[in-house]
């Protein structure tokens, strides 16, 4: 299996370079560790959290400066089994954050509170997807 942790400076570059003053929905999917990998001088090395553990300590400090750039948490769902894909890939959370305007989403992951945060969710995650989606109209019909 090929794991994900972080995005990529390319990915990155094209993300910034789409449309900044749209609405945009972004899908997470994450795997945790089993045990969560802090640096070895960070103040939790050794400490035995666990991934989950770790991804709640992410949740807590950057959610101040999710909230200050107008993000919330639109959806969240627990992982059962996939239909169509690999069977290792199972997600351990689910949830898809709406942002104002993709540049809201930019603010937030420069912003020096939400920089420090990423320390636990670097220790936390083994596997991850992030996408830029664009919010659609509901209907009743698939696609």
């Amino acid at each position: 299996m090929i794991t994900y942790s972080d995005t990529d400076r390319e990915q990155f570059e094209i993300f910034k370079s789409q449309d900044r003053d749209v609405p945009i929905n972004m899908l997470n999917l994450v795997q945790f560790f089993d045990k969560a990998e802090y640096p070895a001088d960070h103040s939790l090395a050794g400490q035995d959290l666990t991934g989950a553990q770790a991804y709640a300590k992410y949740s807590e400090t950057s959610s101040p400066v999710l909230a200050r750039v107008g993000g919330k948490v639109i959806w969240r769902g627990g992982f059962d089994v996939a239909l169509i894909g690999a069977p290792d890939e199972t997600w351990d959370a689910m949830f898809i954050v709406h942002f104002p305007k993709a540049a809201a989403f930019l603010a937030m992951v420069t912003d020096p509170e939400y920089k420090e945060s990423v320390i636990h969710r670097q220790a936390a995650v083994l596997n991850s997807r992030l996408v830029r989606t664009r919010p659609l109209p509901l209907s009743d019909v698939f696609g």
